[in-house]
């Protein structure tokens, strides 16, 4: 176990969505594996999952990441 925690401190001004405990936090409270951020306002970050969800299907159907297969 390690003496020292190295905690990264929040600015005000900068949101987060924590996907473990599913709300906007001002400044990252939880570990930056368990949330997305960092987001302009609490309203974008209280829509994050919608915002990769529509990334994820934006990048599922752009043809650059589904060449046609070698001859």
């Amino acid at each position: 176990m390690a003496l020292f925690k190295r905690r990264t401190a929040g600015k005000p001004g900068e949101w987060y969505y924590c996907l473990k405990h599913q709300k906007v936090e001002e400044g990252p409270e939880c570990p930056a594996k368990d949330r997305f951020g960092p987001y302009a306002t609490p309203k974008e970050a209280a829509h994050a999952m919608e915002s990769a969800q529509e990334r994820n299907a934006e990048w599922d159907t752009d043809p650059r990441w589904h060449e046609p297969p070698p001859k």
